[in-house]
């Protein structure tokens, strides 16, 4: 039976999810934002859902990754790949190694 990635018992989802609310923070504070700033660039109502998403209770839609990417200032792949990284780990690794220095700065 399929089971998806992160339930396996290599990862722990709420560290995952806790580590990529670190780095979208991390992004978004390197970007000069607020949390309402980036909620307005990227299209929510309200602030709160960045604070949960960096919280690591939630994930930033697919269909949002380009926009986020944009209103981030960096490039779409670089985002999205960095976000596989914390979403998709197994995926991750297969297509890109086990290395995560990537996500340290847009490469």
């Amino acid at each position: 039976m399929y089971a998806h990635p992160q339930q396996e018992t290599n990862y722990d989802v709420r560290e995952l999810r806790r580590a990529a609310g670190r780095w979208l923070k991390s992004l978004r504070e390197q970007r000069g934002l607020s949390q309402r700033q980036l909620a307005e660039k990227v299209g929510v109502e309200y602030y709160t859902f960045i604070s949960q998403l960096e919280a690591g209770r939630g994930r930033v839609p697919p269909e949002r990754y380009e926009t986020w990417a944009a209103a981030l200032g960096v490039e779409p792949k670089w985002f999205v790949k960095g976000l596989m990284q914390f979403y998709d780990p197994i995926t991750h690794r297969i297509l890109f190694g086990d290395t995560d220095a990537d996500t340290a700065g847009q490469g």
